[in-house]
């Protein structure tokens, strides 16, 4: 009898094997997460050990549960083992060219106000804090350019003129 081989699902094809850029502080999070998830296997593989006791593993949904729980947490270890193999961090602060890179603080000018963006990989983005990607919209349009420029970016809406008053 032969089994149907497992299809790979789309997240599974869109993998990007490329450099993740990340800051030192991101690359400590991820080290972090490793170390907490590494430390919780000895007890997922005891739970998973105690529940196979219990009988017949096709009816043992305790088992099944520990089980599951155990690959999950095998999966996100692979997972950040690979994130941090593959991770490039970001140097902070203000570029010798004085141009906007990854790890820069810029401060823009729209319609009267202005905003504070810091250019980052796509990992570490959170826009409400004002952490954009280096792939977004506006991150790409402000990439190499200085201050006093003028950025124009395509919105759904239309678009948007931003004046560059300050890199960091």
């Amino acid at each position: 009898m032969q089994f149907p081989k497992k299809r790979q699902s789309d997240e599974m094809k869109k993998r990007d094997d490329g450099p993740i850029h990340i800051t030192e502080e991101g690359f400590r999070r991820l080290q972090e997460r490793l170390d907490r998830l590494k430390a919780s296997m000895p007890n997922f593989i005891n739970e998973t050990r105690r529940t196979a006791a219990f009988g017949d593993r096709s009816d043992n949904a305790e088992y099944k549960d520990a089980k599951s729980t155990l690959r999950r947490t095998q999966r996100q270890i692979l997972s950040t083992e690979n994130q941090i193999k593959r991770a490039v961090i970001i140097a902070s602060g203000p570029s010798t060219s004085g141009r906007i890179q990854l790890g820069s603080t810029v401060v823009l000018g729209i319609n009267g106000g202005q905003k504070t963006f810091q250019i980052l990989g796509s990992h570490e983005t959170n826009p409400a804090l004002g952490r954009i990607s280096f792939n977004s919209p506006l991150g790409a349009a402000l990439m190499n350019h200085a201050a006093g420029d003028i950025v124009t970016v395509q919105a759904g809406s239309g678009s948007k003129e931003y004046k560059i008053l300050e890199i960091r």
